[in-house]
C-alpha cells in the first residue's frame, strides 16, 4: 500500500505558493506509506541549451562544495549550483553523458535523481514530515508537482528504492500497486540497454516507459502499451516538463480520484488528501475510469 498525489497549477499566480498548498497533501498519505516519501516539482526552469541535474547522497555532512570544484576542473567549465540539505541541484551546458561519466569516475556515492530542464526529484526514508521538512518543501515554487509515500511490498526501504523514479529528461513515475511480471520485464529491459539501480517492481515500470520513448513512441502510446504489457496492479502517475498524467490498469482496484477547479488539477489515493486544497468544495471531483489516460499539459 502506498500513496500518490499530484498537484497541477492552472493558476500561474499561485506558482510562489505550489510547496505550501502541496505539503498538507503528501503529510495526508502518511499512512499509507511511512516507509520512505519523496517528490517531483518542476520549476525554476533552465535555457534550451542547458540541463539541471538533482544529485543525492545519504550522508549529511556530504561535502558538496569540494565535488562541484572537482566536477568544474574535469569538465572544464564552471557549473552553477545550490544545496538543499542531502540534495545539489547542478545547472550547466555540458552534455549529459560527460557529467554523468564524470560523476561516476569522481562521486559514485552520489545518485542522479533527474535530469532535465525543469524536475528536481527529492526523497528518502523515514516518515513523509521528515522527508518534507528536510527539503523545505513548504517554501518551494513551481508549475507542478508529484509526490508519494511508501509501505514497501517489494525491495528493500531505501533512498533509491523510493519514489518517484526517473524515466528520462523532465519525466518521472510513481507507482501504487505491485507488478508480477517485473523479474522477466527486467531481464528484457536490460537487453534493450535499460540501467536499473534497484529491485523494485516500480523501477521496471519506469524503466520500461524510458525505453518505449527513447523508440519513438509518445508519451501517451507508451502508456497504453503498458496497459498491455505490465501485469498486475497498478495507478500511475507520470510527471512531464509542461504537466502530468494520471491511468490506472484495466481493473482499477488501485485508488484514485481527481479534482479539478479553475486554478489547479489535483489527484490523490484518498480524498482526504484533497481536502486542505483552496476551493475544493467548489471543485468538480471524480473516480478515474479503468485503462483511461488523462492529461494535463501546457501548451
Amino acid at each position: 500500500m502506498c500513496g500518490i498525489v499530484g498537484l497541477y497549477l492552472k493558476n500561474r499566480a499561485l506558482e510562489p505558493q505550489l510547496g505550501r498548498i502541496f505539503e498538507p497533501m503528501l503529510l495526508a498519505m502518511t499512512d499509507r506509506g511511512p516507509d520512505s516519501a519523496g517528490f517531483a516539482i518542476y520549476g525554476d526552469e533552465v535555457g534550451s541549451d542547458s540541463i539541471k541535474l538533482t544529485l543525492q547522497v545519504e550522508d549529511v555532512h556530504y561535502d558538496w562544495k569540494a565535488l562541484v570544484a572537482a566536477l568544474e576542473k574535469r569538465l572544464g567549465a564552471s557549473l552553477d549550483w545550490f544545496q538543499n540539505a542531502t540534495a545539489a541541484v547542478i545547472k550547466t551546458t555540458v552534455d549529459e553523458e560527460k557529467i554523468r561519466a564524470a560523476l561516476a569516475e569522481l562521486a559514485p556515492e552520489a545518485h542522479v535523481m533527474s535530469v532535465g530542464q525543469s524536475i528536481e526529484i527529492l526523497k528518502g526514508v523515514g516518515l513523509p514530515k521528515e522527508i518534507t521538512e528536510r527539503f523545505t518543501l513548504n517554501k518551494m515554487k513551481g508549475s507542478h508537482i508529484i509526490g508519494h509515500t511508501r509501505m514497501a511490498t517489494e525491495s528493500a526501504v531505501t533512498m533509491e528504492g523510493s519514489h518517484p523514479f526517473s524515466t528520462g529528461a523532465d519525466l518521472c513515475l510513481v507507482h501504487n500497486g505491485s507488478l508480477s511480471n517485473h523479474f522477466r520485464l527486467r531481464q528484457e529491459l536490460r537487453r534493450e540497454g535499460i540501467v536499473f539501480e534497484t529491485d523494485n517492481d516500480s523501477e521496471v515500470a519506469a524503466g520500461y516507459l524510458t525505453w518505449r520513448l527513447k523508440k519513438g513512441d509518445s508519451l501517451a502510446t507508451a502508456l497504453n502499451g503498458a496497459l498491455e504489457d505490465l501485469d498486475g496492479f497498478f495507478t500511475f502517475a507520470i510527471g512531464t516538463k509542461n504537466g502530468f498524467a494520471v491511468i490506472r490498469d484495466p481493473i482499477a482496484c488501485k485508488p484514485a480520484v481527481l479534482a479539478e477547479t479553475d486554478d489547479y488539477v489535483a489527484m490523490a489515493s484518498e480524498y482526504q488528501a484533497l481536502s486542505s486544497l483552496p476551493g475544493i468544495e467548489n471543485a468538480r471531483v471524480w473516480e478515474p475510469e479503468p485503462a483511461t489516460l488523462y492529461v494535463w499539459e501546457r501548451q
